[in-house]
């Protein structure tokens, strides 16, 4: 699993090696042509209202908490199924509950969020 990460992490870091250095060329291709108002073609777009990030901190602290509460869960689990913790070990299943807490979190703050905007 950790070698799955690394991996990961190193063609990650590939990839924004090249994109930076493609962008630094393309932009001084740009810049050689006299095209300065296209140059901010590749600039991020910003967002027109805060609107999608107004609650950073409740974001997180509603993902971490319901994350929380799945390890809970998991252990709750584990403490009532002493019989099968060989095959609990191994599975999905903790991941799986997690991933579901979390994206409840998710769920929560964006029913929170567009409940404050009407």
């Amino acid at each position: 699993m950790n070698d799955v990460i690394a991996l990961a992490i190193v063609f990650f870091a590939i990839y924004q090696s090249i994109k930076l250095i493609s962008d630094h060329l393309l932009r001084r291709k740009l810049i050689k042509a006299e095209q300065y108002d296209k140059v901010g073609i590749l600039e991020h777009p910003k967002p027109d209202s805060d609107e999608a990030n107004r609650y950073p901190s409740l974001k997180w602290g509603l993902v971490a908490f319901m994350s929380g509460i799945g390890f809970v869960i998991i252990e709750i689990l584990k403490a009532k199924t002493d019989l099968i913790d060989q095959y609990y070990r191994n599975a999905v299943l903790p991941i799986g509950i997690i991933l579901i807490s979390a994206s409840l979190g998710f769920l929560i703050y964006f029913f929170i969020v567009n409940g404050k905007k009407k």
